[in-house]
């Protein structure tokens, strides 16, 4: 058999681990990014740089201090255990918590540099029209930055599916619970099982190639979306959804 029954649990849970993730850094850090992107707050450095954070932390530092944190005397585990959810160590939901953190950066960077590059006239010409700023952000802002959007979505997804310290810091080795892919690849490595170790391993060097693939043709969308939003059109199109958005409206 090419996969067996184990690398199969391991592919849905990593698949389902890396959707869960993506979907939730998608609605926290839409936000995030785009106050990142706006303010000019003396706070949006330091933010900047905890959420770039681990981008340079070795997974087994942010690993350490997650399970403090997640344990029974750490804030996070007393919070779970009063709410009646339990520890969060080697379970499931852990390793969403534990991946959300991790991944942050891989989503709020690409959506901040989008917001940045859509600018303040199209948000400009929005508010002339009568836009209400909830209203300009969804019909102006949102459009104009798609491809970033795309960007992180695809950049969060593989990156979840690719991890590994964290994962075993937090998740450990339970099949069928936190055994994911990597740690798959793993385990049939320390058992010798070269040939198994080298489909799923293959598997993920395609996965990963195609991710790249995405990219560059996103990033050249990207430019070209860019262009036309400065050359005007872009910013008239969306302007004029904003527009019959308002009057609908009133």
């Amino acid at each position: 058999m090419w996969l067996t029954a184990e690398d199969w649990s391991a592919v849905r849970l990593t698949l389902s681990l890396a959707s869960i993730v993506t979907v939730l850094l998608l609605l926290l850090g839409t936000p995030l990014a785009w106050w990142l992107a706006r303010t000019r707050s003396g706070w949006r450095h330091g933010v900047a740089a905890v959420v770039a954070l681990p981008l340079v932390l070795p997974p087994a530092v942010l690993g350490f201090y997650l399970l403090v944190l997640m344990g029974p005397q750490g804030p996070v585990g007393q919070l779970t255990q009063a709410l009646g959810l339990g520890l969060l160590p080697f379970s499931f939901g852990g390793l969403v918590l534990a991946s959300l953190l991790y991944s942050m950066p891989f989503v709020v960077q690409p959506l901040q540099n989008a917001f940045e590059a859509v600018g303040e006239r199209p948000m400009e010409v929005a508010a002339t029209l009568r836009a209400s700023p909830l209203d300009a952000f969804f019909t102006v802002a949102v459009p104009l930055a798609g491809p970033g959007f795309l960007t992180a979505a695809v950049l969060g997804f593989a990156h979840t599916v690719g991890e590994f310290g964290v994962v075993l810091m937090i998740g450990g080795n339970i099949p069928g619970k936190t055994r994911v892919l990597s740690m798959q690849i793993y385990d049939h490595v320390e058992a010798f099982e070269y040939a198994q170790a080298h489909r799923l391993a293959g598997a993920m060097l395609v996965f990963s190639f195609l991710v790249l693939l995405v990219m560059m043709r996103l990033g050249r969308a990207g430019k070209t979306r860019l262009k036309a939003g400065k050359s005007g059109r872009a910013p008239q199109e969306a302007t004029a959804q904003s527009g019959d958005a308002t009057r609908r409206t009133t």
